[in-house]
């Protein structure tokens, strides 16, 4: 019983606490329902909620260490939706007429993806009055979980589709593993953008400066490495492991069958420089956030007022 009260005391305070539960326990009965009783009319809500639940909560989260009264709820989620949105269309547009495959393809995908949610958080935010460091933060993070949030959608959408048919399984999948690595990918970047991209702003203009410069290539590039992190897992695993006749294959255009112990070094290095990855950029957000200073507490956006009005 009180460790129930407590639950809830911390709940009340901690929205993003409430939002995650109970968006879990919908997505879960959503995904039991529709193997239960195999109607495609849940797969829209099935999408929405597992691409939608992590990124909003992350923004919620993140609402609550704003610096200035300048981020409201409004703001801040109408930069989530319309920043996402923009980002995901000026990336389609941009990466179907600039990049062809080849060995620079996700140099190109960090690059542009990074770009154009730089540009959808200034232009939403560009009459913002105040322009702190960590609100920038804050927003660029909103941006950048939207972005991740409707790309979710599009990859569990496309999912759904084999070549044996509909999948629900594969769609469930692919929703659990872009949620569980979602707090590093394309929020984190776009957080750091947001935060040295304020942190050289005034009240009436943004500015380009050599460090915004550094810092847009230094995100692109953990962007680009987290996308080719299957192929360079790949090369390293063949450079450790093959043998002189797997080469011999390699090098006549057939790709042998790997052996269980090549599977294994494959996913050890796979996962861990997607460890490394992440931690390099949690590090760079946490650095870029410590150095801060915080000019005092918040009021909290909303607060219903207590006891009897004075007379």
């Amino acid at each position: 019983m009180v460790a129930a009260r407590a639950e809830a005391r911390t709940s009340a305070r901690r929205p993003w606490v409430r939002i995650l539960l109970t968006g879990l326990v919908l997505w879960l009965l959503t995904v039991a329902i529709t193997f239960l009783t195999g109607n495609p009319n849940l797969i829209p809500t099935l999408v929405l909620l597992g691409s939608f639940l992590v990124p909003v909560t992350f923004v919620v989260w993140a609402f609550e260490r704003r610096d200035t009264g300048e981020l409201t709820p409004t703001l801040v989620f109408s930069t989530f939706l319309t920043g996402g949105v923009l980002g995901v269309l000026g990336a389609s547009v941009l990466e179907s007429y600039l990049l062809r495959p080849s060995a620079w393809l996700f140099a190109g995908v960090g690059l542009i993806e990074e770009a154009v949610k730089l540009f959808a958080l200034a232009f939403l935010t560009r009459r913002l009055a105040v322009k702190s460091v960590r609100d920038g933060m804050i927003l660029g993070a909103a941006v950048g979980f939207g972005f991740a949030a409707f790309e979710s959608a599009g990859y569990a959408f496309t999912a759904l589709f084999t070549v044996k048919g509909l999948s629900l399984m594969q769609l469930v999948q692919t929703e659990v593993l872009r949620g569980l690595l979602a707090p590093v990918g394309h929020g984190l970047w776009t957080a750091i953008l947001g935060g040295v991209l304020f942190s050289a702003s005034t009240r009436d203009h943004f500015l380009i400066t050599g460090r915004l410069v550094l810092t847009y290539l230094g995100v692109s590039a953990l962007h680009a490495l987290w996308d080719s992190m299957h192929s360079i897992a790949l090369i390293v695993t063949l450079v450790l492991t093959s043998t002189p006749g797997e080469l011999v294959l390699l090098t006549r255009g057939f790709i042998p069958d790997p052996s269980e112990a090549q599977l294994r070094s494959f996913t050890i290095v796979y996962w861990a420089g997607l460890a490394v990855v992440a931690l390099a950029g949690v590090g760079w957000l946490l650095g870029l956030w410590r150095s801060t200073r915080r000019p005092g507490r918040v009021p909290p956006a909303f607060r219903v007022p207590t006891g009897s009005p004075p007379r």
